[in-house]
């Protein structure tokens, strides 16, 4: 198949079996921002929009797509900012990816990871108090898991210095310091409109003014399409060294959909049923509403006197609110975990039991192994699970990353010579 690298509407509706009014939607919404060609002004999209979607990559691969495992020509450095419990360390370790360092501020996360992994360096303390370096041109990856977090505007191009007192500063800064040939920010999709846009917007102007050139567009990678049985959503921003002439591809989608029974249950993703662990418990008033939830059901289900009592002023308000005395369904998958898992509005029933998912069932729905213990209290293990990247879903992003330094060290492989042979001359 030839590959073109533009689409016309008519062309992507097909393949992606949505309608041309849902395509001009999504164009209007900025879900999925189209091009104007520019004699007809007909919509067209880039190729590189479309590889997200899962239809979009079962087209282009009409002969089978068999993943995106790529096995490193080298050792591979990484150094992990904000690493929280090693959702996303574990996952880059897996694709082949040796984590040179690890600062985390947490300490019972920290205890998590050096628990598990006691070979790696893990660095405890606020990130302020860090210099790296000690690392600079030395590290291949920086990766960061900062939080959102507003900049001061004053009507101009942001700079370094501009973002002081962020953890994004933070992270900046270590980029700035260590000088990786690639490097990563992990965030929640709203940072997409957060400010308006303005703070993404302000953080590829820092990228770019330290010498980072950030992939546009910026992705929501779905951790569904990625081996996890999960409806999370997670902002990956990629920055490359404004030195390095080669393009990132994001990881490409799998078709295959897992879900709730995928995640507890023996079969294609767990060689065994979860294991039995502690876990929160409902408050009996709450246990008594939820007991009335049925699969896959949520608060409407419950009789209209029960409904106004338990969602009281935000049963006038608009919006589903979905996620309200939910109970998850074996055959969908979870939704996106939270730190509490017992708390009003994010409840997730587990589908036959009225109670929360326990440690070991959040750890699995996160696609950790069975093996990775979570130190301190019930309430910290929750918290640093709920926080994780989902364990498979940063392993494909690691095979992402594994093909974009195959790729850069071969080219400088191949420009030695000639630049050995002119020194010579």
């Amino acid at each position: 198949m030839v590959m073109k690298k533009y689409y016309s509407i008519s062309e992507v509706s097909d393949i992606l079996q949505k309608s041309t009014e849902t395509l001009r939607r999504w164009d209007n919404t900025g879900k999925l921002p189209a091009t104007r060609e520019p004699i007809s002004n007909y919509r067209i999209y880039k190729k590189e929009q479309l590889e997200l979607f899962p239809k979009f990559n079962e087209f282009i691969n009409k002969d089978g797509f068999i993943g995106n495992k790529e096995i490193p020509n080298k050792k591979f450095s990484v150094l992990e900012l904000f690493a929280g419990a090693g959702g996303l360390g574990l996952g880059l370790e897996k694709a082949g990816l040796s984590c040179v360092a690890l600062n985390e501020i947490d300490k019972w996360a920290c205890e998590t990871l050096r628990q598990n992994r006691p070979n790696w360096n893990v660095l405890e303390g606020d990130i302020k108090n860090f210099n790296f370096s000690k690392y600079e041109n030395e590290i291949d990856i920086v990766t960061g898991e900062f939080p959102c977090q507003a900049f001061s505007y004053a009507g101009k191009k942001l700079g370094l210095n501009d973002t002081r007192g962020t953890l994004f500063y933070e992270f900046a800064r270590v980029v700035n310091e260590v000088k990786p040939k690639i490097c990563l920010g992990e965030n929640v999709k709203g940072l997409l409109s957060h400010e308006k846009g303005k703070t993404l917007e302000g953080m590829i102007s820092v990228l770019d003014e330290i010498g980072y050139n950030v992939v546009s567009p910026v992705q929501v990678l779905k951790a569904i399409n990625y081996n996890v049985p999960q409806k999370r959503e997670r902002l990956i921003l990629i920055g490359v060294r404004k030195d390095i002439d080669l393009k990132y591809n994001y990881p490409l989608p799998y078709n295959t959909i897992y879900n709730l029974s995928d995640a507890l249950k023996k079969g294609k993703l767990f060689d065994s049923d979860v294991p039995k662990s502690e876990g929160s418990k409902y408050p009996k008033h709450k246990k008594d509403i939820l007991d009335l939830v049925p699969q896959k059901g949520y608060w409407r289900d419950l009789p209209l006197d029960i409904q106004k009592e338990y969602m009281q002023k935000s049963f006038y308000l608009g919006g589903g609110k979905t996620g309200m005395a939910r109970r998850i369904g074996w055959d969908e998958p979870c939704l996106t975990l939270t730190c509490s898992p017992a708390q009003k509005q994010t409840e997730r029933c587990h589908p036959e039991e009225t109670r929360p998912f326990t440690v070991r069932e959040y750890a699995r729905i996160q696609t950790f192994p069975d093996d990775w213990v979570f130190s301190g209290s019930i309430s910290q293990q929750y918290k640093q699970i709920g926080n994780a990247v989902p364990v498979n879903l940063a392993k494909e992003i690691g095979y992402s990353l594994v093909k974009f330094l195959n790729k850069y060290y071969e080219n400088e492989n191949k420009e030695e010579p000639s630049t050995s042979l002119a020194n010579a001359v």
